[in-house]
């Protein structure tokens, strides 16, 4: 396999626990970079200790920090401080962190502090509530941001009751923007020679998951609520049951529709004034879908997908996770990687390909302290 590293010339340091923090630095270091994961020496990471447990280690720690280096460093102790302050200073492109807020202001190891020393140093902070404002100091977590963001009231059922997003969504696309900020960062300090700060946190995130709903709201007056697992916007877009279980359809236009209502029989519905544009179809999105699920409850999913993909019409059975591990998809875009330095563990690579090539999981994630001789000559 060729190795894809565009970013092999770069050392960031991740100050980073739990998730976002963490999903940024394995970004940057399955595009190549080196990134050193600091710990505190006695728990670590709190991630390493949330189950399932395999091995002594945590599969969520594992699926979080691939392909880096870890070390430890007590901040109270004044030497390993100073240790890690002047790896910084003489080596880091860029620092990611996402500590308690005042941690790192406290120990000396905030973006003012360690760029005076260092202008060219990029500086990424991930917190709870943004920067700035009311609530900028306040700790927080995903599913705080869930609620607090909007998503909740977009998520689950009509008049259902507040409903989680099953992943944890704003910490893992924090961390994504994490990654794209320093990389367009690092593009900026090429032409400038001058680093930056940047700062993310899981509220903003949250906000722009219903950037959709909010401009919508903000345009018309008009929050639309919850849809379960339909769209406000498109019908039919959503979860209709069959006979046997459930399937997506995703008829995302007027075309899409005709080729929908042929499938099951329904000639007329395009035709019909009611029904003819996708307007009216959300208008009467209560009046449609137990009509088309009327029909769909006549055959099982795999007949109805099998005439859908025939048609053209998009739609798939809704799958879980042991589905999803095993599918031949799966397989053949090569999403579940092999460590190259512990045959029993797999991990789910970057969902991106570069040159026809996924990046690969370089190294297994660190266990505690693995890296301190190499990065600090000592245990």
């Amino acid at each position: 396999m060729t190795s894809v590293s565009p970013l092999s010339d770069f050392l960031i340091v991740e100050l980073g626990h739990n998730v976002a923090g963490p999903v940024g630095g394995q970004i940057l270091a399955e595009l190549g970079a080196t990134v050193i994961k600091v710990e505190d020496p006695g728990k670590g990471d709190a991630a390493r200790h949330w189950p399932p447990v395999k091995d002594g280690s945590s599969i969520v720690y594992k699926a979080l920090n691939r392909s880096k280096s870890g070390v430890t460093v007590d901040f109270n102790n004044s030497s390993q401080l100073t240790e890690l302050k002047e790896l910084i200073i003489q080596k880091a492109d860029a620092v990611i962190q996402n500590l308690r807020p005042g941690v790192v202001e406290k120990y000396g190891l905030d973006a003012e502090t360690l760029r005076a020393e260092k202008p060219a140093l990029i500086y990424c902070n991930i917190g709870a509530y943004g920067a700035v404002g009311p609530m900028s100091g306040k700790p927080g977590y995903d599913v705080l941001m869930q609620g607090y963001g909007g998503l909740m009231s977009v998520q689950g059922e009509p008049n259902g009751p507040p409903m989680r997003a099953g992943s944890s969504i704003n910490d893992i696309g924090t961390g994504m923007w994490a990654a794209i900020a320093i990389q367009a960062a690092l593009l900026e300090r090429s032409r400038t020679g001058d680093g930056g700060v940047i700062d993310l946190s899981l509220y903003e995130t949250a906000v722009s998951w219903i950037s959709i709903h909010l401009a919508s709201y903000l345009s018309t007056g008009k929050a639309e609520g919850k849809q379960g697992s339909g769209n406000a916007y498109i019908t039919p877009y959503q979860a209709f049951r069959a006979r046997d279980g459930h399937l997506m359809i995703g008829a995302a236009n007027d075309v899409l529709f005709a080729k929908t209502a042929a499938v099951l029989g329904k000639p007329e519905w395009p035709i019909d004034p009611k029904y003819a544009k996708n307007a009216d179809r959300v208008a009467r999105r209560m009046e449609l879908v137990p009509m088309i699920e009327a029909e769909l409850a006549k055959d099982d999913v795999s007949t109805w997908v099998a005439r859908f993909d025939a048609a053209g019409v998009p739609a798939c059975p809704i799958r879980d996770v042991m589905e999803v591990a095993d599918c031949p998809q799966t397989a053949a875009l090569g999403l579940a990687q092999q460590s190259p330095d512990d045959p029993l563990l797999r991990l789910i690579g970057l969902p991106l390909s570069m040159n026809g090539t996924r990046p690969p999981m370089r190294n297994s994630p660190p266990e505690l302290g693995r890296d301190n001789k190499t990065v600090f000559g000592r245990d």
